[in-house]
């Protein structure tokens, strides 16, 4: 994918995201990684409504040279592409929201992962979500949690594609947009059955039903 498909989709995934109810006013932010620095959406954009040219453009050191004010989160999302590509090499999207249902899981005690193993296919396409703990929005503190989970989770052959940041929102990434979204949407759904299922905790997949995701489609769980 060159720049210019980058741009465009960018503003398409934010588009879809934000008709479909994934995001809401500014909230959120989008990036890719390319050959020689980053792109991201801008602080304080809608992402229903991004213009490809208006995209910050960043060099390989972060530093800004074209676009609007790039959004503070890019210092979030350079340390993710730099913990996810060793296990992951071809991780070149980043997307944060504040997905409804994934922060209302948050508000009290969620412990140390988001979910349990509650479907195949949050098992199979999203895998382990960490909870990283409550930091003000840009805060080095929680980029430097995050990296160590991800570090964490690779290191005992299970390489995560999301992480949870307490009262804000999910972070997801993937080697594009599009497939960046699919975990996201796979992420908040499932968010969304836990709370359907009210306080009694649904019960989730036992070894058993683990191992054969595993063994068949090649689970990280």
């Amino acid at each position: 994918m060159n720049e210019t498909q980058a741009r465009e989709e960018i503003c398409r995934t934010g588009r879809s995201l934000f008709e479909r109810g994934y995001v809401h006013a500014t909230a959120g932010n989008i990036s890719v990684r390319l050959d020689d620095g980053f792109l991201i959406t801008p602080t304080d954009a809608c992402l229903g409504f991004l213009d490809p040219a208006r995209l910050a453009r960043l060099d390989a050191k972060g530093q800004q040279t074209s676009g609007d004010r790039a959004s503070k989160t890019i210092a979030l999302h350079t340390r993710i592409y730099t913990a996810a590509r060793k296990f992951d090499p071809d991780t070149a999207c980043v997307i944060h929201t504040h997905s409804t249902h994934c922060v209302a899981l948050t508000l009290n005690n969620p412990g140390d992962e988001l979910l349990a193993a509650l479907t195949p296919y949050f098992v199979m396409k999203v895998g382990h979500v960490p909870v990283i703990p409550y930091h003000r929005p840009g805060a080095p503190e929680a980029a430097e949690q995050v990296a160590q989970a991800i570090e964490r989770f690779g290191a005992a052959g299970t390489p995560v594609r999301a992480v949870m940041l307490t009262r804000l929102g999910p972070n997801v990434w993937h080697d594009t947009p599009a497939a960046a979204m699919a975990v996201l949407e796979e992420l908040e759904e499932t968010a969304r059955l836990q709370m359907l299922a009210g306080p009694a905790k649904p019960a989730p997949l036992n070894a058993d039903h683990i191992d054969e995701l595993r063994r068949t489609f090649g689970a990280r769980w």
